[in-house]
């Protein structure tokens, strides 16, 4: 066992959730995810994802899940030619320094009012709470793309709440997501599948949730609510894996180690079956 790894986990699942956000938000210790750190990278990816799929934005409503209370990703996408964007969280934590800083820059799409910078609701629209809520599902309509980065991971109901981002999807519509099968403590990717799970749902698992899904899980998901799913490797960590093979619980084994190392993935789905 790595005392060190435990001992690090311990004090992140005990920490307060509360502390753990305003960490994130100061970018102390807890880092944040691309759309927060590199928009206009976060973006790229996705427009050339979408290309290379024969999609594009053009014109189109797209929904970013879990946008993290900045609206740069939101404001780029309108710029390479969105009609109109939902930026969607479970939380409400709006980045009110770092929206401040777009707005001389994207003033078509942002407005200063009472004090603080918000989205002119014609170009963008925050759709805050649990996406599974009938309140919430009514707020929104045919979604021409979902997209995410280093979301679904986190995720504690991946199955349900994929469901519900179907139903916002046009018929036509895709998802794009971008993964990371990796235990967040990257110096040990793999090392959370080496717990059982009461101990690391009662002990380890941080206050983001590390839901430690695999390659085969999210396939079995998407292909539930989705005509044509497409699952891209984007990096295996194979010899990461076979350090670590001999104390990974069973479950997280399927025998094949090209499969079993695979660390960061996207995946894209077309025409939710609704």
């Amino acid at each position: 066992m790595n005392i060190k790894y435990v001992f690090l986990r311990l004090v992140r699942h005990f920490l307060p959730e509360n502390v753990a956000r305003f960490l994130l938000k100061r970018r102390w210790i807890i880092r944040p995810g691309l759309e927060s750190s590199d928009p206009r990278a976060a973006v790229d990816q996705y427009v050339k994802v979408l290309s290379a799929n024969g999609e594009s934005i053009q014109g189109k409503r797209v929904l970013v899940f879990g946008y993290g209370g900045r609206f740069a990703v939101g404001v780029e996408l309108l710029g390479k030619g969105a009609s109109h964007v939902v930026l969607c969280d479970h939380f409400v934590l709006l980045d009110a320094e770092r929206n401040l800083e777009l707005l001389a820059g994207y003033r078509d799409y942002l407005v200063m009012d009472g004090g603080e910078v918000r989205p002119r609701p014609e170009f963008i629209t925050l759709l805050h709470g649990d996406i599974r809520d009938a309140d919430i599902q009514k707020q929104v309509s045919g979604i021409d793309y979902v997209l995410s980065t280093s979301v679904y991971e986190h995720l504690d109901d991946v199955d349900g709440i994929t469901q519900a981002l179907a139903r916002l999807t046009s018929s036509t519509g895709c998802q794009l997501h971008f993964v990371d099968l990796r235990d967040h403590y990257f110096k040990h990717p793999f090392e959370m599948l080496t717990f059982s799970g009461n101990v690391w749902r009662n002990f380890l698992n941080p206050t983001s949730n590390l839901n430690r899904f695999r390659l085969k899980d999210y396939l079995a998901v998407f292909n539930k609510y989705f005509q044509k799913v497409d699952v891209v490797v984007l990096e295996r960590l194979e010899e990461e894996f076979k350090a670590s093979r001999s104390r990974i619980r069973p479950d997280f084994i399927t025998g094949n180690e090209s499969v079993d190392s695979v660390s960061l993935i996207h995946v894209f789905a077309r025409s939710p079956k609704n």
